[in-house]
């Protein structure tokens, strides 16, 4: 039992805090004026937005980036995420606070950190939270000191018996890991400490992501009272060519079954996921593997591949994520940034930037090479106006309309089968980037098993849509299913980014459905294909599909029909939001 060890641990943090002058969260912030947004412009950007979201987490306005520390406490969930107070663009980062009871509606609280000493006075980065036993909620986070040096500090609850958390103290000893001489450790380059693991040698274990040159890296540190941190001789983990890794993340999973699993959980039926969010390429990869607890390192599986040609969580606009357990519903959940697509000048024009992904649910694919991922169940509660259609032929060439919704604020499900493969055109090169697959072979583009899926946000001319589709491929004689979110057309607006994206999923679709279901909601899209096996969101900025102006359609651009198998959709009502 380590319960005992570990409450004495807590209670000797809280006598170090008491037994100093507690470092109140009160200090001026940097203010820049050209990141600040003018009152007139802010009430134009609360009055008229055509683009803010209806169900997805952002606050009133500024800029926002990562989830940081969340947590479920005394039946309330917690985000923690990086935001601008001052503006829309980066800058004068605080940690912002919401909770929750359902995941889907928040409410907004004070800054819960933010920069008030030596350590974290010129900001207070992205970090996580850590449940100690008896469910006591600590923050291990990145402050930047005085010399600009990334170190890693706590922050704990001022009152335990506050559902909402809303008070945090600092421990007055930060920080607790730095750069030095002697380790060696990049200073500029240290940051986003995980949720702390409970060893079998009953020491806490935490990770911080660095980059060696181009060797991505994940620091391993060792404390016995959680305020005492020891650099292990070794990494937890490396890997050549990856550049930095910021918001490491690293959790068991099961092998069999749906439900998460503690940080700390350990047993012959685990695997273990290690995610980077790579700074290079702004993506968030992950590998799954084994840890040997005893020699404190991780191993990715054999077929694993590590770094930008792996496995992603989110192979469109998503970045610097995080997972939490929920232990009060035994399941593993996933945050993730939404970044954007519109300009700097736009962001600072609508008084905004960045929105979180829906949180989802997320388990290892009884298959052991993937995780799965699925939007949580609260969010059907926003689902109203069922539209639900029988099965029907999609003809080569055409189009049906999904009435009956709001087009622009939905969630649809849709599931293809296709009996007659003899059609798919063929792959030869050994190897293909999926993406460039995507953006060469666009929707526009007329192929034999595909494109189908949805035309979102469609004006009523088709001169703006953002397709989101399938396409089946013979590869050296095996059917390949290329799924492909593309935003070419997804807005009149030069200054938009409309990068098209796109991945390979996993089935065969000689024995299995197609399933395909977006979120949408004013100026997001997010895919989930093969039933959470592939999953890509995008974000788009159109300017004629917008308000009642929005269209969704099922379509088919291939020259071979297929069977739309079942079709249901939703318009799904606001949500409170901040």
């Amino acid at each position: 039992m380590t319960t005992p060890l570990i409450s004495v641990s807590f209670l000797y943090i809280s006598a170090l805090f008491l037994s100093y002058n507690v470092l109140e969260l009160e200090a001026s912030h940097h203010i820049f004026a050209r990141y600040q947004t003018s009152p007139k412009v802010l009430h134009k950007a609360l009055v008229n937005q055509p683009y803010r979201t209806g169900y997805h987490f952002q606050p009133p306005k500024h800029w926002i980036n990562d989830p940081n520390g969340p947590m479920v406490y005394k039946g309330i969930y917690h985000l923690f995420y990086q935001y601008n107070p001052k503006g829309a663009v980066w800058g004068n980062i605080v940690w912002a606070h919401s909770t929750s009871t359902d995941l889907v509606n928040w409410i907004p609280h004070k800054p819960a950190i933010f920069p008030s000493q030596e350590a974290d006075i010129n900001g207070c980065w992205s970090g996580s939270a850590t449940i100690l036993p008896g469910g006591k909620p600590v923050i291990l986070y990145t402050g930047i000191d005085p010399s600009e040096r990334q170190v890693q500090n706590l922050a704990m609850p001022r009152n335990l018996s506050d559902p909402y958390l809303t008070e945090w103290v600092k421990y007055p000893n930060n920080p607790l890991m730095l750069a030095t001489p002697k380790n060696r450790i990049n200073g500029s380059a240290f940051r986003d400490p995980t949720t702390a693991w409970l060893g079998h040698d009953k020491m806490w274990r935490a990770l911080v992501g660095s980059r060696d040159y181009r060797v991505g890296v994940a620091y391993l540190y060792k404390s016995k009272d959680f305020n005492h941190w020891t650099l292990a001789e070794e990494p937890l983990h490396s890997a050549e060519g990856t550049g930095m890794w910021e918001c490491p993340d690293f959790f068991p999973v099961k092998t069999d079954g749906f439900e998460g699993l503690d940080t700390s959980a350990r047993g012959k039926r685990v695997k273990y996921v290690l995610k980077i969010s790579l700074d290079e390429t702004k993506h968030d990869c992950y590998t799954i593997g084994t840890y040997d607890a005893v020699k404190d390192k991780y191993f990715p599986d054999k077929g694993m591949v590590e770094g930008d040609a792996g496995l992603r969580y989110d192979y469109g606009k998503y970045y610097a994520s995080k997972t939490f357990f929920d232990d009060e519903k035994k399941r593993r959940i996933l945050w993730g940034w939404l970044n954007e697509s519109s300009s700097v000048k736009d962001d600072v024009l609508k008084g905004w930037a960045g929105v979180q992904a829906i949180p989802r649910s997320i388990w290892l694919d009884k298959s052991g090479k993937r995780l799965i991922q699925w939007p949580v169940k609260e969010i059907k509660k926003l689902r109203e106006n069922q539209v639900k259609w029988p099965s029907k032929i999609l003809e080569g060439g055409s189009k049906l309309e999904v009435s009956g919704i709001t087009a622009g604020q939905a969630d649809v499900e849709v599931s293809f089968q296709v009996s007659d493969l003899k059609n798919a055109k063929v792959l030869k090169k050994k190897h293909y980037n999926p993406q460039l697959l995507c953006s060469k072979k666009s929707a526009s583009v007329r192929g034999g098993l595909g494109p189908f899926g949805f035309l979102t946000f469609a004006s009523n001319c088709l001169r703006e849509y953002t397709a989101v589709f399938f396409k089946i491929y013979n590869h050296r004689n095996k059917h390949r299913v290329l799924m492909c979110s593309d935003q070419s057309r997804s807005s009149l607006n030069k200054h938009n980014d409309k990068t098209t994206y796109g991945a390979f999923v996993d089935l065969d679709p000689a024995q299995e459905k197609l399933s395909l279901r977006s979120l949408i909601d004013r100026s997001i899209v997010e895919s989930f294909g093969g039933r959470g096996k592939v999953v890509i969101s995008a974000r788009v900025y159109p300017t004629l599909a917008i308000d009642n102006q929005i269209k969704l359609f099922v379509f088919n651009n291939g020259t071979s029909s297929v069977n739309i198998t079942s079709l249901k959709a939703w318009s799904m009502k606001k949500a409170q939001m901040n």
